[in-house]
């Protein structure tokens, strides 16, 4: 159940800050990575309003096979509001995560972990919630500050609020912009990092998160032309 509103998300954070869950060790390297995604219709801007329509979308791969896709429709729970995405978004990830025909070893979010606030950001609390170890990828940090790294494949940089290390950058291809890593539920930075680069191969963006947010953008177009 995702907390009603942000009194109860804040103490949900906090108490997901403290725990202590087993670390997950990846067994092998074929593994089944999957990847969710929720957009919203085509120009939205802004925080947006609760009700908002919604496209979500959950892939899972395995090496460079796309194994299964499962797309779903519902309504946005709340405004984004920085540190507070389960309130908006948190229901139809975890729809369209347990609509997967197979669970998959780890899971791949839009989504900060411990570079927040309450050091509980959503990929760790979707984690929690779906008892699966996951990893936020985002663009840019919510909070935490480094500098970028090299600008070789694989390279990363610490990512720190004070002098704590919460994520890193990470150079997924020569020559373009750094992603961000942020280990959520049950994952450490290195094997973060580790799940990350063996999921990117052409794009910056990791296969599993780019498939899945082909699937939610396409679901949305199909939409829009049924309407019009």
């Amino acid at each position: 159940m995702w907390p009603p509103d942000g009194d109860a998300l804040r103490m949900r954070q906090r108490e997901l800050a403290g725990a202590t869950p087993v670390q997950w060790i990846p067994a092998g390297a074929d593994l089944c990575v999957a990847g969710c995604w929720v957009c919203f219709p085509r120009g939205y801007a802004g925080p947006g309003r609760t009700g908002d329509p919604a496209w979500s979308a959950a892939v899972l791969t395995r090496g460079a096979d796309l194994v299964d896709v499962q797309v779903t429709t519902g309504a946005a729970g709340a405004p984004y509001t920085p540190g507070m995405l389960a309130l908006r978004i948190g229901h139809l990830v975890e729809q369209a995560a347990r609509m997967l025909a197979t669970a998959p070893d780890v899971l791949l979010v839009d989504g900060t972990g411990r570079d927040h606030p309450r050091r509980a950001g959503f990929a760790v609390h979707l984690g929690a919630e779906l008892d699966l170890p996951t990893v936020g990828v985002t663009h840019r940090p919510l909070l935490a500050e480094g500098e970028w790294p090299g600008d070789h494949r694989g390279d990363t940089s610490p990512l720190r609020i004070g002098d704590e290390v919460v994520g890193c950058w990470l150079r997924a291809q020569a020559g373009v912009r750094p992603i961000v890593v942020h280990p959520g539920w049950r994952v450490d930075l290195e094997t973060a990092v580790d799940v990350v680069v063996r999921s990117s191969s052409r794009c910056r963006t990791p296969e599993p998160l780019r498939h899945a947010r082909h699937a939610a953008r396409a679901a949305r177009s199909r939409t829009a032309g049924t309407m019009s």
